[in-house]
């Protein structure tokens, strides 16, 4: 990369903290929905109304208080999950696409003037979002695999974890190292396909967007064309993750109800597909959509936050060291 490149692009450790603060911050707002839909596809009865009656439902008539905060069970092993799992898959991301962009066939033909689009981020080809996605997540998902196990049953009723060790002590002791990494199968084969479809959709929906008259910036006759602002930028990425978040959530959601029985009974579902298979006899098609609507939602919402905080951080971080230093030493300093 030349001296006048963009440095922030390039800084693994600024890209690890912006994914980390985005992935926290998602978590811990969107965590209710995450536990709504671990309770429903453990259920089987499909109904949200009762789920949510059964977590509001007072442990005993004294403690009416702490109802509403049991929305928020999990909340610390998912938020690190998240959050962990958030840095390490956009600092992966971003070292894939760095990588990918000199190779022809993953490289985008399209030429990027770092400010005038809602992204500073490496630009690919169509495939080349699709690998580097699918890659990343997989990748990603390998490294947190614990602690996602950790967070569905901390999410569950069918455990009752009362700290992290004591959690990872019970699994160890009952189903070995195995047990931390049951569903890992169903999990890939969601995650990599779904990263890759989102990151694919994502950019595309940005790019569509961006040239849209709702979104194009004014292209005045003899002037520079001005930078595009925080808002609108926002605004696109936010919009784009939404949509990309929807689709490929009702693409891949059989593979998180069946991954989500596994890692709840692993010695009753065994593997992807005897766990497929049990669930489509004895509950039918329906058992495959279970949540759909909670993931969806938590998916688009949690993505949009992540995406545009992360987006947005790259991007400021971009104009700060443009605007104050010059040359790659100085831009070195600053990050």
């Amino acid at each position: 990369m030349s001296d006048g490149a963009p440095k922030p692009a390039s800084k693994s450790t600024f890209h690890f903290l912006a994914g980390l603060s985005s992935g926290l911050l998602s978590a811990i707002l969107l965590q209710p929905i995450d536990l709504l839909k671990t309770r429903v596809q453990q259920s089987g009865h499909h109904s949200l109304r009762r789920t949510l009656s059964e977590i509001l439902r007072p442990a005993s008539s004294s403690s009416s208080t702490s109802s509403i905060t049991a929305l928020w069970r999990g909340t610390v092993p998912s938020a690190l999950r998240t959050g962990f799992g958030s840095a390490v898959y956009f600092t992966s991301l971003n070292a894939l696409r760095q990588n990918a962009t000199s190779i022809p066939v993953l490289a985008s033909t399209a030429v990027h003037t770092p400010g005038q689009g809602s992204s500073s981020l490496p630009k690919l080809s169509n495939t080349g979002n699709l690998l580097a996605g699918a890659v990343a997540r997989g990748f990603a998902g390998f490294l947190l695999m614990p602690l996602t196990v950790i967070k569905v049953r901390y999410e569950s009723s069918m455990y009752n974890y009362t700290s992290l060790p004591s959690a990872a002590t019970s699994i160890f002791k009952t189903e070995g190292l195995r047990g931390f990494f049951a569903g890992f199968g169903a999990t890939a084969i969601r995650d990599a396909p779904y990263a890759g479809l989102y990151v694919l959709f994502y950019e595309q929906s940005k790019r569509s967007l961006s040239h849209s008259e709702l979104f194009a910036s004014p292209d005045v006759e003899g002037k520079v064309k001005e930078k595009m602002g925080v808002g609108r930028a926002g605004l696109i990425n936010f919009s784009s993750a939404m949509y990309a978040g929807v689709l490929c959530s009702v693409v891949t959601n059989p593979f998180d109800a069946v991954k989500t029985r596994i890692q709840l009974q692993p010695g009753v579902y065994g593997n992807m597909v005897t766990a497929a298979r049990k669930m489509l006899a004895e509950e039918g098609v329906r058992s495959m959509w279970d949540g759909l609507g909670l993931r969806m939602s938590r998916k688009a919402l949690s993505s949009a936050l992540a995406w545009t905080v992360y987006e947005e951080l790259i991007r400021r971080a971009e104009g700060f060291v443009g605007n104050n230093g010059v040359g790659a030493g100085k831009k070195d300093k600053v990050l």
